[in-house]
């Protein structure tokens, strides 16, 4: 059996793995491709995080940069003044609660976890939009979440092509995995990133060997809430998705998921339950 990570140590304290955590997205977007993700008001920016919490959300993952197919590009002030904004307030409300600052670029990143109350940096471009992340996530030593993108936001779905889905991007994730670790980064996680230069076929290829993705040793994030691959799948839109992203998170978990990236956190906490009851009785 292949050695996983079981804990990632945040805020000087060590969060237990063995059990899938679940994490509760707040976008400080107006364009998210999930309408029911965005919060802008002060009022629903804190009553959101609550809410999630009071769900069972291990962490509350906060982005400003809205990275769905075809995104805008927005400047780095104005991610900032709405993510940093947003995560102070959530801090001020929620001293104890687990952020993690969705960012790309390491100017906000530093910034989220020094001043602001941030203690994950989740980064969707694998360092690979901002040469300066890595440094960051080094000189911070906090929990870092590698993300695999094929292309930007604006044009990763024009065409993405692979020789092997889930081999290049363990060969990709091999590369950053060793560069960071070199520098002395300890706690990785990472995320093959679903429906990030995928096709819906590469999404589930990926969803069917992410057993493979445990060979890195490291734990494994999955984010398929309410995507295309599955509202497209049903013929249905993303508001009704809920079912759907129930199922394919269950089936992650039964696949070795560690930490699910959700908008609905109180359904993706009855899927861990009901899912560590299932593999308790096989054991």
């Amino acid at each position: 059996m292949l050695y996983k990570a079981r804990y990632i140590n945040v805020k000087g304290k060590l969060l237990d793995l063995s059990t899938p955590k679940v994490m509760g997205i707040l976008n400080i977007t107006s364009d998210s491709f999930y309408q029911g993700s965005r919060f802008n008001e002060e009022k629903d920016i804190i009553k959101a995080a609550v809410m999630m919490t009071e769900d069972g959300a291990d962490i509350l993952d906060v982005g400003g940069y809205s990275t769905r197919p075809g995104a805008q590009e927005i400047l780095p002030e104005d991610e900032k003044s709405k993510v940093l904004k947003a995560i102070r307030l959530i801090y001020r409300e929620l001293p104890e609660a687990v952020i993690s600052v969705d960012t790309f670029r390491a100017e906000v990143a530093m910034e989220a976890v020094n001043d602001c109350g941030a203690s994950i940096i989740n980064d969707i471009s694998g360092g690979e939009s901002d040469p300066k992340m890595f440094s960051v996530v080094e000189k911070l030593n906090v929990p870092y979440i590698l993300m695999h993108m094929q292309g930007n936001p604006r044009s990763m779905q024009d065409n993405p092509v692979y020789d092997d889905v889930v081999a290049d991007i363990l060969r990709w994730f091999g590369e950053k995995i060793f560069r960071l670790q070199s520098a002395g980064v300890k706690d990785i996680i990472i995320d093959p990133g679903f429906g990030f230069g995928k096709t819906i076929a590469h999404n589930f290829e990926m969803l069917h060997r992410l057993g493979d993705f445990s060979i890195a040793g490291l734990p494994v994030l999955v984010g398929i809430s309410r995507k295309s691959m599955i509202w497209k799948t049903l013929k249905i839109t993303a508001d009704e998705a809920l079912n759907g992203t129930s199922v394919l998170n269950s089936v992650a978990l039964l696949n070795g998921a560690d930490i699910l990236r959700v908008h609905d956190v109180k359904e993706a906490v009855q899927c861990v339950k009901l899912i560590e009851k299932v593999k308790k009785e096989q054991s």
